[in-house]
């Protein structure tokens, strides 16, 4: 498994100065570019020229390039810092000036802001993106080099997933944070930072009657390419007969004894959105698993399975479990982010539970 580094998040400065050297020797490759004059602004005025600026000549012609730093590259900030640059080339008066975003990781979303906007855009990790006149240089693809330390690191924890679910079960539904923390189970202080973050990242607004989800899906992938059903505490066994028959006899156990049980995986995924015949069931149960497994006459294994039950490692796991034709199945969230990363066709799988059931509801 691939371990992530974090580090400590670098000043709006020590971007600056990182990102000028990247920039000189981008510069210094264009053989018709002639840099005359670089100026750092350590105190920048309401009509000044952002942190940095370049003046050039590019084929005889007079250009100046306007460099903003921001500490994070995600959405939100740097919407806000090609905002500045805007005014910035408003203030200025001169026809051919361009405008340059530097910050230490500039993803995808961003650097999607930052073309339409006609903004060029440099970061540390080595992604980078200059067309102005007729110089046209982009290095893109390079991948995050570190994951900023924050006070909330990610959305992506068992207690900011709860929050997660609430909002991608009720998606059309704005959330005050005092509702959407009693619905989540969790604090008031936890749900703010959660929504921060959210907003942070444009994957949400604040609107007048609360907080409103954006962009559903691409949240859910990116959760999904973060979360990991190792967390879940398992008990591979094998019993006598179909996997049919096992999910019956699972069901019929659990009603019985008033145990909280979700079928999940491909056994939840054949019920709600059928896409592959399967060989191994898969159940969620709240209950010390030997013992239910003893209960049912079921043998743990080491190999040859065709049954897995599952101990959640949060309670939010549960969030949105529902009950069709007598049986108990865990959400169409859950399903998806069990199913997306697990072998056996898994991802196919979650992704027939995304086309047929999640997208339409988003």
């Amino acid at each position: 498994m691939k371990v992530q580094k974090y580090v400590k998040m670098k000043t709006e400065r020590q971007i600056l100065k990182d990102t000028t050297g990247r920039l000189r020797h981008l510069l210094d490759q264009v053989p018709f570019v002639q840099p005359k004059r670089w100026k750092e602004h350590a105190r920048k005025k309401a009509n000044d020229a952002l942190d940095l600026t370049v003046d050039l000549v590019a084929r005889g012609k007079a250009w100046r390039l306007l460099v903003e730093a921001k500490a994070s590259g995600e959405p939100r900030i740097v919407r806000g810092g090609v905002q500045q640059i805007r005014q910035a080339q408003r203030a200025q008066g001169r026809k051919r000036t361009y405008g340059v975003l530097a910050t230490s990781y500039i993803g995808p979303d961003s650097q999607k802001i930052c073309k339409e906007a006609e903004i060029g855009f440099i970061d540390l990790a080595g992604n980078c993106r200059l067309v102005f006149d007729q110089v046209f240089i982009e290095r893109l693809g390079a991948p995050n080099p570190a994951i900023e330390r924050r006070p909330l690191r990610s959305i992506f924890t068992p207690k900011g997933g709860r929050i997660l679910r609430a909002l991608l079960e009720a998606p059309q539904k704005p959330w005050k944070v005092q509702d959407l923390a009693r619905e989540a189970r969790v604090s008031l202080g936890l749900t703010a930072k959660v929504k921060q973050r959210l907003l942070d990242l444009e994957f949400a607004r604040d609107e007048k009657d609360g907080l409103l989800l954006l962009r559903a899906e691409d949240l859910i992938r990116q959760w999904g390419g973060a979360y990991s059903f190792r967390k879940n505490n398992v008990l591979d066994c094998y019993g006598a007969g179909d996997v049919s028959k096992l999910e019956r006899q699972l069901s019929d156990y659990c009603r019985r004894f008033n145990v909280r049980y979700g079928l999940a995986l491909f056994s939840g995924a054949a019920r709600v959105a059928p896409f592959t015949r399967y060989v191994r069931g898969f159940a969620y149960v709240q209950k010390d698993l030997a013992a239910v497994a003893k209960d049912l006459g079921w043998k743990p294994v080491p190999s040859g399975a065709n049954f897995t039950l599952i101990n959640p490692f949060d309670e939010g796991l549960w969030y949105g479990t529902r009950e069709t034709n007598g049986e108990a199945i865990v959400s169409d969230v859950q399903l998806y982010l069990d199913l997306v990363d697990y072998e056996g066709r898994g991802e196919e799988a979650a992704n027939t539970i995304l086309e047929q059931n999640l997208r339409p509801l988003w």
